[in-house]
Formats: structure tokens, sequence, C-alpha cells
């Protein structure tokens, strides 16, 4: 009876280097988020009713790509860079699922829906299925739900009109 033999982990290079795609590829969404269309801001209140001030948008989309730099940084010094990218893959693969999901459902271009498509859905598709060798079960599927756990308070920041209380 023979077994395949077992995938090794990742190198650190290769994780590195994916990594750092998350921040990269973040501003290539906002950008699009904030000029794509009518900009996300009058595309929320279209279709949600909800009041985002393209100040607060800026704000908060700033404020979470340093979050995911930082998240980068702090993975590698306390060595879990393989976890922060499931996390993130997660994090990119879902939103873009939940972009493309409104635009289908709303039946019009939604901002970010073409980076969504073309780059954060295969991205998170690809780190989520590439990256889990190596790591246990358990601390994979944590990943993964700390990743759509961020989605979720991001949702309903959003759906907040940016609002924290």
């Amino acid at each position: 009876m023979s077994r395949e033999p077992a995938r090794q982990r990742p190198s650190d290079r290769s994780i590195t280097f994916w990594s750092w795609l998350f921040p990269v590829t973040y501003a290539i969404h906002i950008v699009e988020e904030y000029w794509g269309g009518e900009g996300y801001p009058a595309y929320i209140l279209r279709l949600r009713g909800v009041h985002l001030s393209t100040a607060r948008f800026l704000i908060a989309q700033s404020v979470g790509v340093i979050l995911v730099t930082i998240g980068v940084i702090l993975a590698r010094i306390f060595k879990f860079p393989q976890m922060m990218l499931i996390i993130l893959g997660a994090i990119a693969f879902i939103n873009g699922i939940t972009h493309t999901v409104t635009s289908l459902s709303a039946v019009s271009y939604g901002p970010g829906l073409f980076s969504s498509v073309f780059i954060w859905i295969p991205l998170g598709l690809f780190t989520l299925l590439q990256f889990r060798e190596g790591m246990s079960r358990k601390r994979y599927w944590t990943a993964v739900a700390i990743g759509v756990g961020v989605n979720v308070v991001i949702g309903i920041f959003a759906m907040s009109g940016g609002r924290i209380v």
C-alpha cells in the first residue's frame, strides 16, 4: 500500500513573496473602489442606503492597508507567516466573492468588481490551496476562520457607514 509523499511546507522565500502581494493588491483594489464607477461611497449609499463619506472611506482603507502591512511584518517577526498568508488569502477570497455576488444581484458594476474577479479571488483561492501544506488541519482552519471573522467585522463596519460606535 503506497502512500503519496507528504508535500513539504512552502519555502520562506515563497511565503514572503506571496505575503507582500496582499498589501499591493489591496492598494489596487482601493483605487478601483475609489475611482471605479460612481465610487464605493456613492455605490453603497445607492445600493444599501448607507452613508459612508469619501473621507471616512479613505481613512478606513488606509488603516486597512497599514494593518495588513503590519500583520505581514509581525507574522515574520513572531514566526507565523504561513498562517498570516492563509488569513489574508481567506480575507481576499471572501471579499472578492462578496463584491462579485453583490454586483450580480444588483445586475450592475460595483466598484472593486474587476480587482475582485481578476486579482483577489484568484490570489485568495491560490493562497488557500497552495499554502495549506505543512500546516496542521486545526491551524489551517483557524486561519480561515480568522479571515472569515475579519470579513464579518469589515462588513459590519461598512454597513455602519464606517462608524466604530
